[in-house]
């Protein structure tokens, strides 16, 4: 199959050197490749097509009127990170989240960075996600971020950049444990030979973090859904299945005397620990959202009696407001007296007027997003879009400066993907790490690489027609 080589002044290769040689980790891969003819290549990737529809790896896209299923593309190519590369990226990820861990329990609590100046108060007491029923409040274990998927990109200069901090529900892990076992399937000598390190581990993992959060010695675990329409239905009662935990809707619950029961044929269970796959807002309508179908009612005073732990808990959303993730620099230092290790992606603030009046002046050369927006909506991308999309969005950041960043439009590193069946061409990817916040806080050595398949595109985002890589984290 035809390897097509993009112009590797403006992007970082993951694969390839820019004389378009095999970079060290990819050797054995690429040697692969080249020896692999196009018709073994594309039956590989049908097969994993076919693979994820078995499995029933789809989602549903809200704004797609036809409302089918459709699965997230996973190109047969894996995205290989050798391990000294991951090794700063693990340390970086879990100094950050200790820093952000340590950011929301203050706020919620003493609020002394408010008082230091370090990061304005209105800023969050403004945002949609400060939870004022969360004040005064320490979660079991005093652990606030307990999952965490966490966005990266490499831009053309070699290094890594955190795009997001995805502190309240991420979504995309069970992706990343099935791409394993397909793409293993296809390559099971390489992935030997390389010595991929494992994450099929991860559901037992998780369910450790989550019985960590109770004090009794067996509690009963939950994975607390919204239901079968929701887009993520499919991670929601996989990650159920692999812990051995019960799969429960709002509506197979109820609270008594401040504790939360599960409805059984045999009677009422009490349950010790949700891990919510549920916005905030509509956990408890009596707390929250009081139009909400989705929640328990009374599970927020069963939460603040100590009768059951919630994963992540209530409140962790403020912590991904985009306008607070220009200040995640600053909350590191603060906090824990350290630089960071990883960087973040220069960030302007809209709220501020000389940010402001530079974005609106470079707005063609930028990045604009929606600080409470998510899934690559709500978003311009100056360099490829037109002038009237410009001044639509200048008149937004006018109308409502405090609800938008700018951020200059990085080149996102590519991975040669399988085009039409027919070639291998670079495509953009992001790395989506995930932490795990319990006794101790754990990275997981792999990642759910997204990739934008439409040649040029640097949106990822699965609602936006975006695709998945295998990621081999080596040791």
């Amino acid at each position: 199959m035809k390897v097509i080589h993009n112009d590797q002044q403006a992007f970082y290769d993951e694969m390839y050197h820019e004389n378009h040689s095999l970079r060290a980790h990819y050797k054995s891969f690429g040697e692969l490749i080249k020896t692999s003819s196009a018709k073994k290549l594309s039956h590989l990737q049908y097969s994993a097509d076919k693979a994820q529809m078995a499995m029933g790896m789809t989602f549903n896209v809200y704004h797609d009127k036809a409302g089918q299923e459709k699965i997230l593309h996973l190109d047969i190519i894996p995205r290989i990170i050798p391990g000294n590369e991951w090794l700063v990226l693990e340390n970086g990820l879990k100094q950050r989240i200790e820093a952000l861990n340590l950011f929301l329990h203050d706020i919620y609590n003493d609020q002394k960075i408010f008082k230091d100046n370090i990061i304005p108060k209105e800023l969050i007491l403004g945002s949609k996600d400060f939870l004022e029923p969360c004040i005064g409040f320490t979660p079991p274990k005093g652990i606030w971020c307990h999952i965490t998927g966490t966005d990266l990109v490499r831009d053309k200069d070699g290094d890594f950049y955190v795009l997001e901090d995805n502190l309240r529900c991420p979504s995309g892990v069970s992706y990343m444990l099935e791409s394993r076992e397909i793409i293993k399937r296809a390559f099971p000598e390489l992935f030997n030979k390389l010595g991929v390190r494992p994450v099929s581990d991860y559901s037992t993992k998780l369910l450790d973090m989550l019985q960590f959060l109770s004090d009794k010695a067996k509690p009963v675990i939950g994975v607390l859904t919204p239901g079968v329409y929701n887009s993520a239905y499919f991670e929601h009662s996989y990650l159920a299945q692999q812990m051995g935990a019960e799969l429960v809707s709002g509506q197979d619950l109820l609270v008594v005397d401040k504790k939360v029961y599960m409805q059984t044929t045999k009677g009422l269970e009490q349950i010790d620990v949700l891990y919510r796959r549920i916005d905030d807002t509509f956990l408890d309508p009596l707390a929250f959202n009081p139009d909400s179908m989705l929640g328990v009612p009374g599970l927020f005073d069963a939460y603040k009696a100590g009768n059951i732990a919630l994963a992540n808990a209530p409140g962790t959303g403020v912590a991904d407001d985009k306008a607070v993730y220009a200040y995640v620099p600053r909350i590191i230092k603060y906090y824990l007296n350290q630089e960071p290790i990883l960087k973040n992606v220069p960030t302007y603030l809209c709220r501020e007027e000389k940010d402001r009046k530079y974005v609106l002046e470079n707005i063609a050369d930028l990045v604009v997003k929606e600080t409470n927006a998510a899934g690559g909506y709500g978003m311009l991308i100056g360099p490829k879009s037109d002038e009237t999309e410009h001044e639509k969005f200048r008149k937004l950041i006018k109308a409502n400066p405090t609800n938008y960043i700018a951020q200059p439009t990085l080149s996102l590193s590519t991975v040669p993907s399988i085009i039409d069946n027919k070639a291998i061409e670079g495509r953009h990817v992001d790395l989506r790490p995930y932490i795990l916040y319990g006794k101790d806080i754990e990275v997981i050595p792999g990642a759910l690489t997204r990739v934008a398949l439409k040649k040029g595109s640097l949106v990822v985002n699965s609602s936006q027609g975006g695709g998945s890589k295998d990621t081999w984290v080596l040791y």
